[in-house]
């Protein structure tokens, strides 16, 4: 029996690597997405097929290009012949208060946050049903706790929550959609420590998690979680328990 093919976008660092890196080592062929970091995501695929030859490739596309949505899967279900995993993790993130909000940046969020999974998850449809196979989509705890100074970021992974929950019951009973929104994970470069103690002191678990929780959350859902669809794995530590 094939190996599962999983296409991961946004792969090439970050969480997306750390996705890319457990679920080869769970056996699966690994499709690496990436738009400007070319030497992470070259230097990944070769890593991963170092450990088993021909098992992982990578496709460059610039997802704000809405004739990328389509090339991207199609060259993902080529790599092996088949598609059995999208994983849409690919993301923006940068503050917009409400007085600083532009349309060129209300455009950009929402393109690649929002817009970009719901069409990559359309052009797989087909692929997906063929296999039974899922979706996971990455959004965040803001998705429901909107987040000072990111308007547009709290409202486009809010929009994600509600794509997951609405191709869930579009796609079914076929493809199962689901979705795990992470907390305190790996903190953005330019965090101020301050800030980061104000997070953990608001979290039950007094820690930040780590790029493999949510790793070894999408492996679950992929392979044993097939009842499950239109869900949201909250993974944060305890930290949406607090006002």
């Amino acid at each position: 029996m094939s190996n599962k093919t999983v296409l991961i976008t946004g792969a090439a660092r970050r969480i997306g690597a750390c996705i890319a890196r457990y679920l080869h080592a769970a056996g699966m062929d690994t499709v690496i997405h990436y738009n400007t970091s070319a030497n992470d995501a070259l230097s990944l695929t070769s890593e991963l097929n170092r450990i088993r030859p021909g098992s992982a490739t990578s496709i460059q596309a610039d997802l704000l290009d809405e004739g990328s949505y389509r090339t991207v899967i199609m060259a993902a279900a080529g790599f092996k012949g088949h598609l059995d995993v999208l994983i849409n993790n690919a993301s923006c993130f940068y503050p917009s208060a409400l007085h600083e909000i532009t349309g060129g940046a209300w455009e950009k969020m929402i393109s690649l946050n929002l817009k970009a999974p719901l069409f990559l998850s359309q052009a797989a449809a087909g692929y997906l049903h063929d296999v039974s196979g899922c979706i996971i989509n990455i959004t965040d705890i803001h998705a429901e706790r909107p987040l000072k100074k990111h308007l547009i970021y709290s409202i486009s992974k809010a929009g994600l929550l509600m794509l997951t929950k609405s191709m869930a019951r579009e796609m079914g009973p076929g493809i199962r959609v689901n979705a795990i929104s992470p907390g305190a994970i790996l903190w953005p470069e330019s965090m101020q420590e301050e800030t980061k103690k104000m997070i953990l002191a608001r979290t039950s678990l007094q820690k930040y998690g780590t790029p493999e929780d949510i790793a070894k959350a999408v492996n679950f859902l992929i392979q044993d979680a097939g009842y499950m669809t239109g869900q949201v794995l909250t993974i944060d530590g305890g930290r949406t328990l607090f006002n």
